[in-house]
C-alpha cells in the first residue's frame, strides 16, 4: 500500500528543453493561485458562519435577523472555495500531462466558471440583503401599527 502511494507521488524526470521547466513552474504558481482563491472563499464562509454563531450568543451586539440566509451564504462560499481548489488541482495535473505531450490548452472553463460563479454569488448575496432589509422594514411598520392600535384602544377605554 505504501509503495503504491510513493509511486503515485514520485514524478518522472523530464529533460529541461526549451521552456518546459518555466512552463511547469508557471503551472505550479497557477495551481497555488487557484488554491489561495479557494481557501479565501472557504475562510470567508467559515467566518460568516462564526459571526452568526456569535450573534446567537449576544444578539444585542450583532443584529442578524435571518440566520437561515447566513447559513446558506456560508455554505455557498465554502462550496465555491472547495470547487475552486478542486479545479485548480485537476487543472495542474492536466497541464503537467499536456506539457509532457508538448501541447497546451487554455483554461477557458475555469476562468469562465469562476467569473460566473462569483457574479452569481454576488447577485444572490445582494438579493438576500435586499430581502432581509425589506422584511425588517415590514416588521418595523407592523410593530408601529400595532402600537398605534393598542394606544388608541387604551385611550378609548379611558
Amino acid at each position: 500500500m505504501l509503495s503504491r502511494f510513493s509511486r503515485l507521488l514520485r514524478t518522472e524526470a523530464l529533460a529541461n528543453t526549451g521552456s518546459l521547466a518555466r512552463d511547469l513552474l508557471a503551472s505550479e504558481r497557477t495551481f497555488l493561485a487557484w488554491t489561495r482563491t479557494g481557501l479565501g472563499f472557504i475562510a470567508l464562509g467559515i467566518a460568516l458562519e462564526k459571526v452568526e454563531a456569535f450573534a446567537q450568543l449576544a444578539p444585542q451586539l450583532l443584529q442578524l435577523h435571518n440566520t437561515e440566509d447566513t447559513k446558506i451564504a456560508a455554505g455557498a462560499l465554502v462550496g465555491s472555495g472547495t470547487l475552486c481548489v478542486a479545479h485548480g488541482t485537476t487543472r495542474y495535473f492536466g497541464s503537467m500531462r499536456d506539457l509532457r505531450a508538448g501541447v497546451f490548452r487554455p483554461n477557458k472553463v475555469g476562468v469562465i466558471g469562476l467569473a460566473v460563479g462569483s457574479l452569481g454569488l454576488a447577485f444572490a448575496g445582494t438579493l438576500l440583503v435586499l430581502q432581509s432589509d425589506r422584511k425588517q422594514h415590514h416588521e418595523r411598520d407592523e410593530t408601529k401599527d400595532q402600537k398605534m392600535v393598542d394606544s388608541s384602544r387604551s385611550r378609548v377605554r379611558s
